[in-house]
């Protein structure tokens, strides 16, 4: 006896995952109004929430310790400075460049 599968979209299955897991509705009431399974719904929600783990990690890993930000700041400050410098060089070249000769 062959069994028929469902096939469901991306985007039904992303919207049921996320009325189960955002929004705080019981997988078992959600699988029967929508006559999903319970195995297919619970395999779309623990995909769904190890997605979540691994995004939230890789945030984790993108924040800066303390050691990197005053590196950064500084690098920053360096570059704010030099460039503060350019500009008073080139006021100065201007002002130069443009009085009249006599």
């Amino acid at each position: 006896m062959t069994e028929a599968y469902n096939h469901y979209s991306v985007e039904f299955s992303e919207y049921v995952t996320k009325m189960v897991v955002l929004d705080g509705h019981k997988m078992t009431d959600i699988s029967q109004k929508l006559d999903i399974p319970y195995g297919t719904l619970k395999r779309w929600v623990q995909s769904y929430r190890r997605k979540q783990r691994e995004a939230e990690k890789e945030n984790q890993n993108q924040l800066l310790t303390a050691t990197e930000y005053k590196e950064l700041y500084e690098q920053e400050r360096q570059g704010r400075i030099d460039m503060e410098e350019e500009n008073e060089i080139l006021k100065k070249a201007m002002h130069i460049f443009t009085q009249e000769k006599e």
